[in-house]
Protein backbone atom coordinates (compact mmCIF):
# COMPACT_ATOMS: atom_id res chain seq x y z
CA UNK A 1 0.00 0.00 0.00
CA UNK A 2 2.91 2.70 1.30
CA UNK A 3 4.86 1.28 -2.11
CA UNK A 4 1.60 2.63 -4.35
CA UNK A 5 1.03 6.09 -2.26
CA UNK A 6 4.73 6.15 -3.40
CA UNK A 7 4.74 5.80 -6.97
CA UNK A 8 1.42 7.82 -6.94
CA UNK A 9 3.24 10.76 -5.09
CA UNK A 10 5.70 10.95 -7.47
CA UNK A 11 4.08 10.65 -10.72
CA UNK A 12 1.73 13.48 -9.91
CA UNK A 13 5.14 15.31 -8.81
CA UNK A 14 6.72 14.48 -12.02
CA UNK A 15 3.56 15.86 -14.20
CA UNK A 16 3.38 19.83 -11.98
CA UNK A 17 7.44 19.62 -12.50
CA UNK A 18 6.65 19.01 -15.87
CA UNK A 19 3.56 21.64 -16.17
CA UNK A 20 6.04 24.15 -14.61
CA UNK A 21 8.69 23.63 -17.09
CA UNK A 22 11.42 22.41 -14.25
CA UNK A 23 11.40 18.84 -15.50
CA UNK A 24 11.03 17.39 -19.20
CA UNK A 25 10.62 14.29 -20.07
CA UNK A 26 12.55 11.95 -21.96
CA UNK A 27 10.04 11.96 -24.77
CA UNK A 28 11.59 14.72 -26.40
CA UNK A 29 12.15 13.52 -30.22
CA UNK A 30 16.87 13.62 -30.34
CA UNK A 31 16.16 14.56 -33.91
CA UNK A 32 13.94 17.08 -33.44
CA UNK A 33 15.18 20.91 -34.99
CA UNK A 34 16.80 23.07 -32.35
CA UNK A 35 15.55 26.32 -32.17
CA UNK A 36 18.41 28.39 -33.13
CA UNK A 37 18.20 32.76 -33.12
CA UNK A 38 18.71 34.22 -36.60
CA UNK A 39 21.29 36.28 -37.57
CA UNK A 40 20.00 40.27 -36.81
CA UNK A 41 21.29 43.49 -38.60
CA UNK A 42 20.44 47.01 -36.70
CA UNK A 43 17.96 48.59 -38.06
CA UNK A 44 17.93 52.68 -38.51
CA UNK A 45 17.51 54.74 -35.90
CA UNK A 46 13.96 55.78 -34.85
CA UNK A 47 12.11 58.97 -36.38
CA UNK A 48 9.63 60.75 -34.39
CA UNK A 49 6.76 59.96 -36.93
CA UNK A 50 7.41 56.33 -36.58
CA UNK A 51 6.66 56.54 -32.65
CA UNK A 52 3.71 55.01 -31.26
CA UNK A 53 3.04 54.71 -28.20
CA UNK A 54 2.34 51.95 -25.76
CA UNK A 55 0.62 52.25 -21.89
CA UNK A 56 2.50 50.69 -19.78
CA UNK A 57 1.17 50.99 -15.83
CA UNK A 58 -0.10 53.35 -13.72
CA UNK A 59 2.90 53.02 -11.70
CA UNK A 60 5.30 54.95 -14.35
CA UNK A 61 5.52 58.63 -15.25
CA UNK A 62 7.93 57.56 -17.99
CA UNK A 63 6.31 57.42 -21.60
CA UNK A 64 7.44 54.43 -23.79
CA UNK A 65 7.30 54.07 -27.60
CA UNK A 66 8.16 51.59 -30.48
CA UNK A 67 9.18 52.67 -33.58
CA UNK A 68 6.46 51.06 -36.08
CA UNK A 69 9.30 50.95 -38.76
CA UNK A 70 11.37 48.41 -36.85
CA UNK A 71 8.86 46.21 -35.94
CA UNK A 72 9.61 42.59 -36.95
CA UNK A 73 9.25 38.56 -36.82
CA UNK A 74 12.07 36.87 -37.56
CA UNK A 75 11.30 33.22 -38.98
CA UNK A 76 12.90 32.36 -35.57
CA UNK A 77 9.14 33.04 -34.11
CA UNK A 78 11.33 36.46 -32.36
CA UNK A 79 9.79 40.22 -32.20
CA UNK A 80 12.14 42.58 -32.78
CA UNK A 81 11.41 46.23 -32.49
CA UNK A 82 12.86 49.55 -31.44
CA UNK A 83 12.00 50.95 -27.97
CA UNK A 84 12.27 54.62 -27.18
CA UNK A 85 11.70 55.14 -23.29
CA UNK A 86 11.02 58.98 -22.15
CA UNK A 87 11.81 59.50 -18.62
CA UNK A 88 9.94 62.00 -16.42
CA UNK A 89 13.26 63.48 -15.98
CA UNK A 90 13.68 64.40 -19.56
CA UNK A 91 15.94 61.75 -20.29
CA UNK A 92 15.56 59.42 -23.65
CA UNK A 93 16.57 55.63 -23.81
CA UNK A 94 16.26 53.94 -26.97
CA UNK A 95 17.40 50.57 -27.25
CA UNK A 96 16.94 47.54 -30.04
CA UNK A 97 15.50 44.36 -28.33
CA UNK A 98 13.80 41.12 -29.41
CA UNK A 99 11.26 38.95 -27.31
CA UNK A 100 10.92 35.32 -27.44
CA UNK A 101 7.57 34.80 -26.83
CA UNK A 102 7.17 31.15 -26.39
CA UNK A 103 10.21 31.20 -23.48
CA UNK A 104 8.62 34.68 -22.57
CA UNK A 105 12.63 36.10 -22.90
CA UNK A 106 13.71 39.76 -23.49
CA UNK A 107 16.83 40.14 -25.67
CA UNK A 108 18.86 43.45 -26.13
CA UNK A 109 20.42 43.84 -28.96
CA UNK A 110 21.93 47.78 -29.46
CA UNK A 111 21.17 51.17 -27.38
CA UNK A 112 20.70 54.51 -28.92
CA UNK A 113 23.35 57.03 -28.62
CA UNK A 114 22.27 61.12 -28.77
CA UNK A 115 24.33 60.87 -32.28
CA UNK A 116 22.03 58.43 -33.68
CA UNK A 117 24.03 55.67 -33.70
CA UNK A 118 23.74 52.21 -32.38
CA UNK A 119 26.09 50.85 -29.92
CA UNK A 120 25.92 46.59 -29.55
CA UNK A 121 24.87 45.69 -26.15
CA UNK A 122 28.19 44.26 -24.53
CA UNK A 123 25.71 41.56 -22.95
CA UNK A 124 23.20 40.20 -25.00
CA UNK A 125 22.05 37.38 -23.90
CA UNK A 126 17.80 36.24 -23.31
CA UNK A 127 16.68 36.61 -19.60
CA UNK A 128 13.57 35.87 -18.24
CA UNK A 129 10.83 38.99 -18.93
CA UNK A 130 9.40 40.08 -15.17
CA UNK A 131 6.04 41.54 -14.79
CA UNK A 132 6.54 43.76 -12.01
CA UNK A 133 4.81 46.87 -11.02
CA UNK A 134 7.68 49.17 -11.89
CA UNK A 135 9.62 48.44 -15.06
CA UNK A 136 6.92 46.42 -16.54
CA UNK A 137 7.24 47.96 -20.34
CA UNK A 138 8.49 44.58 -21.29
CA UNK A 139 6.18 42.85 -19.96
CA UNK A 140 3.32 45.05 -21.52
CA UNK A 141 5.01 44.05 -24.80
CA UNK A 142 5.31 40.28 -24.14
CA UNK A 143 1.66 40.05 -22.26
CA UNK A 144 -0.33 42.57 -23.75
CA UNK A 145 0.77 43.06 -27.40
CA UNK A 146 3.31 41.13 -29.26
CA UNK A 147 2.61 37.89 -27.92
CA UNK A 148 -0.71 36.79 -27.32
CA UNK A 149 -1.10 33.73 -25.48
CA UNK A 150 2.61 32.66 -25.61
CA UNK A 151 2.77 33.13 -29.35
CA UNK A 152 4.48 35.68 -31.90
CA UNK A 153 2.68 37.90 -33.93
CA UNK A 154 2.61 36.75 -37.49
CA UNK A 155 3.41 40.13 -39.23
CA UNK A 156 4.02 43.77 -38.34
CA UNK A 157 0.97 45.07 -39.34
CA UNK A 158 -0.29 42.83 -36.66
CA UNK A 159 1.79 44.30 -34.34
CA UNK A 160 0.83 47.84 -35.29
CA UNK A 161 -2.76 47.25 -34.91
CA UNK A 162 -2.10 45.90 -31.36
CA UNK A 163 -0.29 49.01 -30.73
CA UNK A 164 -3.16 51.00 -32.08
CA UNK A 165 -5.80 49.24 -29.84
CA UNK A 166 -3.72 49.35 -26.98
CA UNK A 167 -3.87 45.50 -26.41
CA UNK A 168 -3.36 42.47 -28.77
CA UNK A 169 -7.09 41.46 -30.05
CA UNK A 170 -6.17 38.11 -28.75
CA UNK A 171 -5.87 39.19 -25.02
CA UNK A 172 -8.89 41.94 -24.84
Amino acid sequence: MICRLYVFITAALMANLAVAGLFAPEQDDPDAPKWAEEEVSLPAFPQEANLRQFYVSEATAHKFYIDASTLSVGNDGVVRYVLVVRTSGGATNISFEGIHCERRELKNYASGRQDGTWTKARKSEWRPIENKPINRQHAALSRDLFCPNGLPIQSQSEGVEALRLGKHPQTM
